[in-house]
């Protein structure tokens, strides 16, 4: 009786020691909820301040009356749609120029045996380290003496060679087995179709998680194209928000809040239906 008795009060003892540390959250659990809450907390008074009146942007109440009125004048206030049409064309063209010079580079970094490639390589990886904006003076000059100025190409060529793209996929190549190439000159391919057949597909994570990247970066990018646009027609979504800041026309930031939304909406969208895709292949590409 004995026995059983303290064999309760220990089990009764662990399961209250398991639950104190159960519902005891850790040092890393609350510091990353209130980065989550900082993080999230602008996106979130965005939509607050769009979907209502300009009165109601910091009365917070809980029945105040929704509106779409913000929308309607910051779609009517700007060409949209030739924003969004600049930005798809500005993103798709540097994440396609990324994908064809990254992958003949890394290629050739991780198969090829060029003399000096660790020293090539290494001058690549210094890109890494120079912010965009000390070269804004350099890229401008040559984008003037090539006429792209006021250009969607003129945006997007000085991006066009990536390290980081060159990076990961040099890493990835580097390690598919050597006896997959092997067999693939065997059947007659030459090295683009070696390249085309076996490493591409191998490396899909890896183009995943990079071309997301990739995406945001130049779907947000504002410093360059505000310096080599002048005009609507080459004019990105994140250059367009500047009408709404105009110190000349005033500033309503219901207005502001809901062409930001505008603006951000495709990504937000493309992150809640393929977030799970966009984790995967994140953690992919990183155990590779």
């Amino acid at each position: 009786m004995n026995t059983t008795t303290n064999s309760n009060a220990k089990n009764s003892k662990t399961y209250a020691s398991r639950s104190r540390y159960v519902f005891v959250p850790s040092l890393e659990t609350v510091a990353a909820w209130l980065l989550a809450v900082i993080w999230v907390f602008p996106l979130l008074y965005a939509f607050w301040a769009a979907f209502h009146p300009s009165e109601f942007m910091v009365n917070f109440q809980l029945f105040a009356p929704l509106t779409l009125e913000n929308f309607t004048n910051a779609w009517s206030q700007a060409p949209f749609a030739r924003y969004y049409l600049n930005t798809f064309a500005l993103v798709t063209g540097v994440v396609i120029g990324q994908f064809i010079v990254c992958t003949l580079a890394a290629f050739a970094f991780a198969r090829f045996p060029i003399p000096g490639k660790n020293v090539l390589f290494m001058l690549v990886l210094i890109q890494l380290f120079v912010f965009p904006e000390v070269l804004i003076v350099e890229n401008y000059r040559i984008a003037s003496e090539l006429g792209l100025i006021n250009t969607i190409t003129g945006i997007g060529l000085p991006y066009v060679a990536s390290a980081l793209g060159i990076f990961l996929l040099r890493q990835t190549f580097k390690t598919i087995p050597q006896e997959l190439e092997d067999a693939a000159r065997i059947e007659g391919c030459n090295w683009l179709e070696i390249l085309w057949k076996v490493y591409v597909p191998l490396a899909k994570p890896t183009y995943l998680a990079y071309g997301l990247v990739s995406i945001s970066h130049h779907w947000n990018n504002f410093i360059w194209p505000l310096v080599v646009t002048n005009s609507v027609e080459s004019r990105p979504l994140t250059v367009g928000l500047g009408v709404f800041s105009a110190p000349e026309t005033g500033v309503n930031w219901a207005t502001v809040s809901a062409a930001t939304l505008l603006s951000i909406a495709p990504l937000l969208v493309a992150f809640l239906l393929f977030q799970r895709q966009f984790v995967q292949s994140f953690l992919r590409a990183g155990i590779r």
